[in-house]
């Protein structure tokens, strides 16, 4: 799947009309209503310096705009964002988002996959789980882009 197909599927999005994505801080992010951990990883950006626009949609057609942008089980978390033709799903530290830009790679975009403890908006206190933020490339496979512990 390429940009051009992941923005227009996600322009089709009943829900959620979004503008050209330009080169630019602004993240969208959808979530679904009633999860907490995605505010506190919002936050964790604002922090770094990024604009948020957050949008809550229900469950069904978070997942269903996962499926139509290429991720899997395997890549996907609880909450997707839209920055520059990438996307940025789950709990992916702004640094990594940072150097995805600068770096500009052929990629769907980054993930970090499930809720690992310590990540963006999952601090527990000290405990920290070592986990991997992940490049999805255009043919869905996917390499480490940054480990963290």
């Amino acid at each position: 799947m390429n940009r051009r197909t992941l923005l227009a599927a996600l322009a089709a999005l009943p829900a959620l009309q979004l503008p050209a994505l330009a080169a630019t801080s602004v993240i969208r992010v959808v979530k679904s209503p009633t999860c907490g951990c995605c505010g506190a990883w919002e936050d964790h950006l604002r922090a770094a310096g990024f604009t948020v626009e957050s949008h809550a949609i229900p469950d069904e057609e978070l997942w269903a705009l996962k499926a139509r942008v290429g991720l899997t089980e395997d890549t996907a978390s609880c909450h997707t964002g839209m920055i520059d033709g990438y996307i940025v799903e789950g709990h992916v530290p702004a640094a990594d988002i940072r150097r995805l830009l600068a770096e500009r790679p052929k990629a769907i975009g980054i993930t970090v996959p499930g809720m690992p403890i310590g990540s963006p908006g999952m601090e527990m206190g000290d405990e920290v789980e070592p986990y991997d933020t992940l490049m999805i490339l255009p043919d869905g496979n996917t390499n480490v882009f940054e480990s963290h512990s």
